[in-house]
């Protein structure tokens, strides 16, 4: 089966992982597409996989002879989704022979435009996956399960020598908690690849450090026509909040190695307001200053409000991974010579973002990322291309030919 026929299959389950959620999974729903993975991995041959409680699918392929002293290498990507624009079914439109040009997104007046995305007119000829304009496409990351369970089928069937392979599907990577639960110890890999780029060919070692802040506003609620020198409202504090912030640094503004500051969510109102951003640099010690303004914008409206006005929670939620994986450059290597000998050209680029492969490379397992196929994701002109799919599946089994 090919990439793009198990895309087609996995989409139809909606797992938007849930920012809000205390549990884990964070979502329930995320369990249909971790048991059916399972399933199918075992109907492949993958003996040992299982589904475990908190939504982590584990599966392993014993080395072939002559391979079994060679160290295990690990595949992973996730199954949850983002919940914006996933409150009900994905309808995939495919479009054979695209002509690279404007590309309407069903009824929903939404429309792939080149100048939007410059890299439409480089698909042109080929097979286009989109959905209708009204959901995402879920191709982040269920390109990236689908180009495992490929790889795995294509191993076993086409009996290709290898050494130790582990694979392992996460949740709640969207939400920055998709290796809260990740058992090293069940995964056995001693180096790893998440599948969770875009364009074929990426190849990132690199990604942002990352921190999620909830600030929060409370106001003096009084009657207006006697509030003079009482009243503090709430909302009018958190909009001074975000004006104390560096104004050009949104992700609108930034590209690169550029950090930023991006506000999520605003909520409120006189008696009560909160602000959630997410807070992005590659820079340890700019990420670290972004983290202190914030603590230093909230004690100078507090001195100006009163104490308590203002107050946050801060929590990281992963680290630039360049720190562990520069110490293994085999790794960007034999990636680089995967995409080389599938015709692809290798780019190297910096995150901006994050996977689970930055915590799992401070967890012991040096993790790079590696391209799915796809673009524009976590929104509704997320698109993706049957021939790129089929190419990221020939770099994966490149790459293990290489790898051993």
């Amino acid at each position: 089966m090919r990439s793009y026929e198990r895309l087609l299959k996995y989409v139809t389950f909606r797992t938007p992982s849930d920012e809000e959620s205390t549990t884990g999974p964070s979502s329930e729903c995320q369990f249909s597409l971790g048991r059916y993975l399972e399933q199918e991995l075992k109907e492949l041959g993958v003996a040992d996989a299982f589904c475990d409680e908190f939504c982590y699918v584990y599966g392993h392929l014993p080395a072939t002879e002559g391979m079994e002293d060679k160290p295990c290498i690990g595949f992973v990507a996730h199954m949850d989704t983002v919940s914006d624009f996933c409150d009900h079914d994905v309808t995939p439109v495919i479009t054979p022979d695209y002509n690279g040009e404007l590309f309407p997104l069903g009824d929903s007046g939404r429309v792939l435009d080149p100048a939007m995305f410059p890299h439409l007119p480089s698909l042109k000829g080929r097979t286009l996956i989109t959905t209708d304009g009204t959901t995402i496409l879920g191709a982040d990351d269920k390109a990236g399960v689908a180009a495992i369970m490929t790889l795995v089928e294509t191993l076993i069937n086409e009996k290709i020598p290898h050494g130790p392979i582990a694979v392992a599907f996460t949740p709640d990577e969207e939400i920055g908690m998709g290796t809260a639960n990740f058992s090293t110890e069940k995964f056995g890999a001693k180096y790893a690849y998440t599948i969770d780029g875009g364009a074929e060919g990426e190849i990132e070692y690199e990604n942002f450090n990352a921190a999620q802040v909830k600030v929060e506003f409370n106001g003096v609620n009084v009657h207006p026509g006697t509030s003079k020198d009482v009243m503090v409202n709430a909302c009018l504090v958190a909009m001074e909040f975000n004006q104390m912030l560096p104004s050009g640094d949104t992700p609108r503004d930034t590209c690169g190695y550029e950090g930023f500051f991006h506000l999520l969510s605003m909520t409120g109102d006189v008696a009560h307001a909160e602000l959630v951003y997410i807070i992005r640099d590659h820079n340890a010690a700019t990420f670290a200053h972004r983290k202190e303004t914030i603590a230093h914008i909230a004690e100078l409206l507090n001195n100006k409000w009163g104490q308590g006005t203002v107050t946050f929670t801060l929590r990281d939620q992963y680290r630039n991974m360049v720190e562990i994986v520069n110490q293994y450059p085999f790794l960007i290597e034999n990636a680089e010579k995967a995409a080389e000998l599938s015709g692809v050209s290798p780019a190297t680029i910096p995150i901006r973002g994050g996977t689970d492969g930055a915590n799992l490379s401070f967890m012991g397992i040096p993790c790079p990322n590696l391209g799915t196929g796809g673009y524009a994701f976590h929104g509704p002109y997320e698109h993706i291309t049957v021939e790129g799919m089929d190419k990221v599946s020939e770099i994966l089994l490149n790459l293990v030919k290489i790898s051993f």
